[in-house]
């Protein structure tokens, strides 16, 4: 998606190996734009997939999660990081190792929103080491729903996370796929999109 590749060399900002800060336009500032394009290339990558939910983890993905959702005509979920006083009903939880904050969160979908009967689709902004996607994965499977399909936005893809992914058998589409971010510069390889 050449827009996004655009708003990456004139608005992400390397931070050293492996961090790219994108806060203009997705993670803390959100161009509202830029995302509901992103949810109509992933709507038509999966289109006739039969998609029930799109699911995702709080909160950079979420924007691109509901454009996508709005497209797919299907409500989106997101996985919390925290758990709130209010969800109060059984839980559906994993384990997520985060690459950019060097933690490990436990993430937590109510039951009641994802069953054997949903088809899902996982979104999310980054896709570096593939924990947060495995994790969401899982959650899917616990309620034992079929997961059709991965939508990343920005993919570093010198790491292993489509790999890890890919050979759980679930096909990936990036948007952006980065090839490196040595000495300041970001490099691109082919989007999938």
């Amino acid at each position: 998606m050449e827009k996004l590749v655009e708003r990456i060399k004139t608005h992400g900002n390397v931070l050293g190996e492996g961090v790219l800060k994108v806060d203009q336009f997705l993670t803390h500032q959100v161009d509202y734009e830029l995302m509901k394009e992103i949810g109509t290339v992933f709507a038509q990558q999966f289109q006739g997939s039969g998609i029930t939910k799109v699911v995702t983890i709080e909160a950079s993905g979420i924007a691109p999660a509901l454009y996508t959702a709005e497209q797919l005509q299907v409500p989106m979920i997101f996985a919390r990081k925290a758990k709130s006083l209010t969800m109060d009903e059984e839980l559906l939880t994993a384990s997520v190792y985060s690459f950019t904050k060097q933690v490990t969160s436990q993430v937590s979908i109510s039951k009641k929103f994802l069953s054997s009967d949903d088809t899902v689709l996982i979104i999310d902004d980054f896709l570096a080491n593939g924990q947060a996607a495995k994790g969401l994965i899982e959650l899917c499977q616990q309620a034992g729903a079929n997961v059709v399909g991965i939508g990343i936005v920005i993919e570093k893809s010198f790491q292993s996370g489509r790999q890890l992914l890919e050979e759980m058998g679930i096909p990936v589409v990036s948007l952006a796929r980065i090839a490196s971010l040595s000495e300041g510069q970001v490099s691109f390889l082919e989007g999938d999109a």
